[in-house]
């Protein structure tokens, strides 16, 4: 340990006089770079950090645009919570985000862009987005209905389904009564549709629908 007096010269053993530390080396080349991440401090290389060339941490380490304390040792001292820190470095060190199952990927993400890492922002927001279309997702509802009619009004309801309506079943239940002078047989019609509507709107498309076929001359049962 070197020991200064106040006029620069440097003094050995000397008691009751002015002194200071040396200040370590800060070298802007050096392979290795230390972060003091809120306190946490996070050892990696310059290579890593600049992976991002338009990131806050290639910026920083660089030294050419952006000013930083440091502490002690020369670790660059960056206000942020370190517990989301480790992802993001982890995500420069070999390009893939993986998370502990209870760490909220809001958190990394917001770190991500105080750090301005945008292939990891692109990520997380894929992830999310992703995550609420499967929690808002709708399975699809089968809706079944069952429409009597004559033989001769077949060709009319082909013609006429459409809309996602398909065929499932038809059954003859024979000739229930006589029009003129010629037997009617009758048919009961199964149909089928998807629908990923909510369950109100479920419910109007099909008394919408049912009305439809009523409309054109077919019966429907329930």
């Amino acid at each position: 340990m070197r020991m200064w007096m106040e006029g620069g010269e440097e003094m050995k053993g000397a008691m009751g006089l002015r002194c200071g530390w040396d200040p370590p080396p800060i070298d802007a080349q050096a392979k290795w770079v230390r972060l003091n991440v809120g306190g946490t401090v996070f050892l990696t290389t310059r290579q890593t950090l600049c992976r991002e060339q338009k990131s806050f941490l290639c910026r920083l380490c660089q030294g050419e645009e952006l000013q930083s304390d440091r502490d002690e040792t020369g670790a660059y001292l960056i206000d942020r919570d370190p517990t989301y820190f480790g992802p993001i470095l982890n995500f420069l060190r070999h390009g893939k985000l993986v998370l502990d199952k209870d760490m909220a990927e809001e958190g990394v993400l917001e770190e991500a862009e105080f750090y301005n890492i945008g292939p990891l922002i692109r990520i997380i927001k894929d992830r999310l987005e992703e995550k609420d279309y499967t929690v808002t997702q709708v399975p699809p509802k089968h809706v079944y209905r069952v429409l009597q009619c004559q033989e001769e009004e077949l060709t009319q309801m082909v013609s006429t389904m459409s809309d996602g309506w398909r065929f499932e079943q038809l059954v003859n239940i024979g000739s229930c009564y006589s029009y003129g002078n010629e037997d009617q047989t009758e048919f009961l019609c199964v149909v089928s549709k998807e629908l990923y509507n909510s369950s109100n709107g479920l419910s109007s498309e099909s008394s919408h629908k049912a009305k439809l076929l009523q409309a054109r001359g077919l019966r429907m049962r329930s």
